[in-house]
């Protein structure tokens, strides 16, 4: 006989929703015949807050962030060449479809807020808790919004012809994350109204930048008599026989240029994150994914056109982050073009900040909500505020450590260095995953289904990128002062200590303990659902 005491070990919430089940969100019957039983994960009911509109602005607001004004200068510094960076940012594109398409079957198949949370879960389902422990160890040490803080930061300080001590550029970017987390979780609705006003911003600021260079071939016609100050431009840097001059083919310097064009992209599946809040979210999904991506890749192409038109390779390469503000410095002056746009960007990046605010928030009560965060039976209410509370303070202290700890310079590209390398080793499991559920439960109901090649290239580029960083590049330097492979061997750690993590929690401590963890649901004080994890101690 064996005697069971239930002792509560972590108890969460959804972020300020009833557990109240939805039929609708079950599998057809026509799954069962699989072999498989299975059952979705359960939808709680919610307000829908979001409609199609300020769910395209929730997606193309975290799409053009800061990668199309920042990025562009450390790309074409390791390309070394026009024809080269433009050919990673097609291929960018077409790998950032194919990656759109995996969560577009997801989110129409699991229509719940999570994200990549809910569909790792979903697909591996064996060893338990091992998904959900990577997504909890990931969202606390890498779920960070410093990049954009930084660009905020920069672009500000570069308006107003400020050269700022360490602290003082630390000290902008933390305010502005301070402020946004304040906004957010206490005023709700004023936030949402804020980040969908920026996101229009944005849109009407990178299509005004893009069109420059469209701009300066009609209306800016090369006159000999003018003098080299005023000349924009002096020689056609698309000419076929420049276009591939200093192309630098390393596969090192390649794939940190491939990531950073996903970091331009990340976000096509921003809205999977808040699917609960989304007004009829399987179509939402169907159709917002689509237009932030057709409207940011033709946007992005136009701007590092414009970038080539206007500002010359050697000072493209020595930008570093302010690529954007040479642009518009030499376009209108040192008054409009040095102030206004780089202010612009400052707001368009804010306005990156603000979404991906809002969204990793409630990853973070999702995870949460299962108990794979300590406290977080405080970390899932949603009291005093109806807003994630919890989800917030987790995102915002590893932001502000990475803000603040490490010295300025490649600070930049390395955050996103090590942000892209374990993003894509979970890319690769939720694509393997995918293929996994289709043959695990073929029948289910798919309102939307991904490309079957879409799959595979991705799950072959995903391999190869993982693999890149430790092929040495020519002079056995990165885009960064720092050993070739760092970033790698970083990202790759994260990914190592949450599964060390994970077998400490779930299976050394139980059998040292002789207990088991179990799921059971409860409510909270404010009537949330929730659902704890328990130790489950056997008494033989």
């Amino acid at each position: 006989m064996s005697n069971t005491e239930i002792e509560p070990l972590l108890d969460s919430a959804a972020p300020g929703y009833d557990t109240v089940h939805d039929p609708s969100y079950d599998s057809p019957p026509d799954a069962l015949h699989s072999g498989f039983q299975n059952k979705l994960p359960e939808a709680p009911s919610h307000r829908k807050a979001l409609n199609w509109s300020s769910a395209y602005i929730l997606v193309i607001s975290r799409v053009i962030g800061s990668g199309v004004f920042a990025t562009p200068g450390s790309i074409v510094k390791s390309t070394g060449s026009i024809g080269l960076t433009l050919l990673l940012w097609l291929v960018g594109t077409i790998l950032a479809a194919c990656g759109m398409a995996v969560s577009m079957e997801f989110g129409c198949m699991l229509p719940r807020s999570g994200g990549d949370k809910v569909y790792l879960e979903y697909a591996y389902r064996r060893p338990k808790f091992l998904a959900s422990t990577l997504i909890a160890v990931q969202a606390v040490l890498l779920g960070f919004t410093a990049s954009n803080s930084i660009i905020f930061a920069k672009y500000i300080l570069f308006a107003f012809n400020i050269e700022p001590t360490e602290y003082q550029h630390k000290a902008l970017a933390v305010g502005l994350l301070t402020l946004i987390t304040i906004v957010h979780g206490c005023f709700l609705k004023t936030g949402i109204w804020i980040q969908n006003i920026l996101g229009w911003v944005k849109i009407f600021l990178i299509m005004a930048m893009s069109l420059t260079g469209i701009w300066v071939i009609l209306l800016r016609p090369y006159d000999e008599s003018m003098s080299e100050s005023d000349r924009v431009v002096t020689n056609n840097p698309f000419a076929w026989d420049t276009l591939w001059e200093g192309s630098n083919w390393s596969w090192s310097l390649i794939s940190t240029s491939i990531f950073k064009i996903f970091y331009s992209y990340a976000g096509l599946n921003n809205v999977n994150n808040v699917l609960n809040e989304v007004k009829d979210p399987i179509k939402t999904v169907k159709t917002v994914c689509p237009a932030g991506l057709l409207t940011a890749g033709a946007l992005y192409f136009l701007a590092n056109i414009s970038y080539f038109l206007v500002v010359p390779l050697d000072e493209i390469k020595n930008s570093g982050e302010l690529v954007a503000g040479l642009l518009f410095e030499r376009l209108f002056g040192a008054h409009v073009g040095r102030v206004l746009f780089p202010l612009a960007i400052a707001i368009s990046a804010a306005g990156n900040v603000m979404v991906v605010t809002f969204a990793l928030a409630r990853v973070n009560q999702e995870i949460a909500r299962q108990g794979f965060l300590p406290w977080s039976h405080l970390l899932s209410s949603s009291r005093p505020f109806n807003s994630p509370l919890g989800g917030l303070l987790v995102h915002y202290i590893p932001s502000i450590l990475v803000i603040s700890l490490p010295p300025q310079g490649d600070v930049y590209n390395f955050i996103l260095d090590v942000e892209g390398y374990p993003g894509q080793i979970f890319a690769l499991a939720i694509t393997v995953g995918l293929l996994i559920v289709r043959r695990r439960e073929p029948f289910l109901h798919r309102p939307f289904k991904a490309w079957t090649w879409a799959i595979w290239l991705r799950i072959v580029v995903c391999i190869a990128l993982l693999a890149a960083p430790f092929f040495p590049p020519p002079d056995r330097k990165g885009d960064v002062h720092f050993f070739y492979a760092t970033y790698a061997i970083v990202g790759a750690g994260v990914i190592l200590f949450g599964i060390v993590y994970w077998y400490i929690w779930t299976v050394l401590l139980p059998r040292w303990g002789n207990y088991q963890l179990e799921e059971e649901k409860g409510v909270l004080e404010d009537g949330t659902g929730i659902t704890k994890l328990v130790r489950s101690y056997r008494i033989t």
